[in-house]
């Protein structure tokens, strides 16, 4: 398969992202008004972030297809950190908000009055399936291309089925037992989750503007394959940094002076090539030293 095909199969599983996304904030917004459910609140402020944070991976998706340029020499994948960082800021006052509601509820500062229950049940329902139906999708998608976005965005939807559930408990307790202090329960339970996430991703989104090392596992891996590699006496100044969803790697390599320079090239260039197969997220630079004399 071509990188064209690849291209294609990423954008096509980010535009269906985009798309379930919306649709199930515009539903949960109608079953919301019809029952006033705050774990439905919950999850539709979930499905709003689905929706930023498919957004901001279809745009990185297509960004990704696009050469660096004069003004951007090492591309526009940053633009994900800054998006992120918007994004856990507006996840996060939306847990505080719908924490804040769900606890005068159960204090009895404010009436929990829930309504059509089977309505945003079967809103819920829905939600699931398609929910279920991109992840299928997505996870085909990866497997094909092997697009860490894709991937990650699969696994983000993956994790929304929890709160959709729980909501679907509540509002099922409410109808059948009239038991409506369990809708903020599980309200409340959804907005400590919700501002969890907002921290691990404004963590994430802050490290890579911030030029922090990549992941410990990773470099470590890129030390073996360079240790290893046929010709290279040893390396030093192994730096990384990263940039939404790329990698940046610069390494020193320590190679015989005595040998022709169309002979380091080949080794240095076959350590990145090596580099790039095993993580495609990376971007490598690999200068060529003379091998320090013992």
């Amino acid at each position: 398969m071509t990188n064209g095909n690849f291209d294609r199969l990423n954008i096509s599983a980010g535009l269906a992202s985009v798309a379930v996304a919306a649709t199930l904030v515009v539903l949960k917004l109608w079953a919301l008004g019809q029952t006033a459910s705050l774990s439905v609140a919950a999850s539709l402020a979930d499905n709003a972030l689905d929706l930023m944070m498919s957004t901001g991976g279809l745009i990185a998706i297509i960004y990704a297809a696009r050469p660096a340029d004069e003004d951007h020499a090492f591309g526009h994948t940053s633009v994900e950190d800054l998006a992120a960082l918007a994004q856990s800021m507006f996840v996060a006052v939306s847990g505080v908000v719908i924490g804040w509601v769900a606890v005068e509820r159960l204090l009895g500062v404010t009436e929990a009055r829930i309504a059509a229950e089977s309505q945003g049940i079967a809103v819920m329902v829905l939600s699931i399936g398609l929910t279920l139906a991109l992840v299928l999708w997505q996870r085909r998608v990866a497997r094909r291309t092997g697009s860490k976005v894709v991937a990650a965005d699969s696994l983000h939807y993956l994790s929304d089925l929890l709160p959709a559930l729980g909501a679907i408990g509540a509002l099922w307790v409410s109808s059948r037992f009239g038991l409506s202090h369990v809708d903020s329960v599980v309200a409340l339970a959804s907005a400590l989750v919700l501002l969890v996430g907002a921290v691990r991703i404004g963590k994430g989104a802050w490290d890579a503007l911030m030029d922090r090392t990549a992941d410990p596992a990773l470099v470590d891996a890129i030390a073996a394959i360079a240790r290893d590699w046929p010709g290279v006496s040893g390396f030093h100044d192994l730096k990384t940094r990263m940039a939404g969803s790329r990698v940046f790697v610069h390494i020193h390599i320590e190679l015989d002076g005595d040998q022709t320079l169309r002979e380091a090239h080949a080794i240095g260039a076959g350590l990145r090539r090596k580099i790039i197969e095993t993580y495609p997220q990376c971007d490598v630079i690999v200068h060529k030293d003379v091998a320090r004399e013992t």
